[in-house]
């Protein structure tokens, strides 16, 4: 048996992405099984593999994990990535749920009809510059590190470059207003863990096309 962490989700960003950036930034290496049809979900809920019947699910450690927070807690507090101490996590998490709340903004977009999705990336991109980047630039600002938090790399660093990511990707010059997140994103993105998991054929997914909203609609019939 596989002593690699196993990802149960789709062939897709979703809430795994966050899971596989942390695993990547960890340097630990995972396999991955592809929901593609509804068959295998109710495999998995049959098995009893999955509580409260939700994906993502990783196998890790002989245990079943479900709800992406608790699954990056686990990753983020065994690889020494969720700070030194309690202030410093509850600051560390502070900061990845403001990141979260973007992030789910960005995600939901695939499923709203088009005339919604203009809207919404309209309050994206104003949230995004009025409440969300300034918090982050004004931490590294503070931090001789470079990091959000202390004086290493953490799960927070993790989720805010996969955040300015995923914002680039719908408005480009976003971040030319935010010089520190500038170098901050230059700075994590040469950890060669992180540089590694960047590069092209890595685990890391692209965005959400028509054909993953489909498989998604069908597996869990929504």
């Amino acid at each position: 048996m596989s002593s690699k962490p196993k990802l149960h989700y789709f062939n897709g960003r979703g809430k795994m992405e966050s899971i596989r950036w942390l695993l990547a930034a960890a340097g630990i290496e995972f396999e991955e099984e592809f929901l593609e049809t509804r068959a295998q979900y109710e495999k998995l809920m049959a098995d009893g593999a999955l509580m409260y019947q939700q994906v993502p699910m990783v196998e890790i450690d002989g245990m079943k994990l479900i709800q992406t927070k608790a699954i990056l807690h686990y990753i983020a507090a065994k690889n020494n990535l969720y700070g030194k101490n309690i202030q410093e996590r509850a600051q560390i998490d502070m900061y990845v749920e403001g990141a979260e709340d973007l992030m789910e903004l960005i995600m939901r977009l695939i499923f709203l009809p088009p005339a919604e999705q203009e809207k919404s990336l309209t309050l994206i991109k104003k949230r995004a510059q009025d409440r969300y980047l300034p918090v982050y630039e004004k931490a590294v600002n503070q931090n001789p590190s470079g990091f959000l938090i202390g004086d290493k790399l953490s799960v927070a660093d993790v989720q805010l470059l996969e955040l300015i990511f995923m914002i680039e990707e719908k408005f480009p010059s976003i971040l030319s207003e935010f010089p520190k997140l500038q170098a901050f994103k230059s700075k994590i993105s040469s950890i060669p863990t992180i540089k590694k998991f960047l590069e092209p054929g890595s685990a890391r997914k692209p965005p959400p096309d028509q054909e993953y909203m489909r498989i998604v609609k069908e597996v869990l019939r929504f």
